[in-house]
């Protein structure tokens, strides 16, 4: 299920156009979202002791959005490994591709990296099970 976000007038530039920094926090918002829904958020993550920072991240700007536009965001797993996972982001609005995007996340606790498939091994098969489906 996608995740919904309306552009706030405070997202726009000067132009009126959704300020290109904020596709990132989109990301953040639809991730946090996904995650939360296949049984796995951060809040149960950080119980654990386990954090996932982001690595890295790339996009594409496909066209623009403005106030009040209600963004779709479908987020889906990549690729995923024992230590890392890449996740898609695809934005819509009014059914046009708008964004897309991809950010890798590594596993922490302690401050180091763990294997996800030793330490949260759940977790594990469930992003490699949905990898497969996409």
């Amino acid at each position: 299920m996608a995740y919904i976000h309306k552009v706030q007038y405070y997202e726009t530039d000067r132009m009126g156009v959704t300020h290109h920094s904020n596709y990132i926090r989109f990301m953040e918002e639809a991730r946090i979202d996904f995650l939360a829904g296949i049984g796995f958020g951060y809040d149960k993550m950080e119980e654990m002791g386990i954090i996932s920072p982001v690595t890295s991240i790339s996009c594409d700007f496909k066209r623009p959005t403005t106030y009040p536009d209600e963004i779709e965001i479908e987020v889906y797993v990549k690729n995923s490994s024992a230590a890392s996972v890449v996740l898609g982001y695809d934005m819509k609005c009014r059914g046009e591709l708008v964004f897309t995007a991809e950010s890798r996340h590594c596993f922490i606790k302690s401050g180091k990296i763990i294997w996800l498939k030793r330490e949260m091994p759940e977790l594990y098969e469930h992003l490699a099970e949905l990898t497969k489906e996409k």
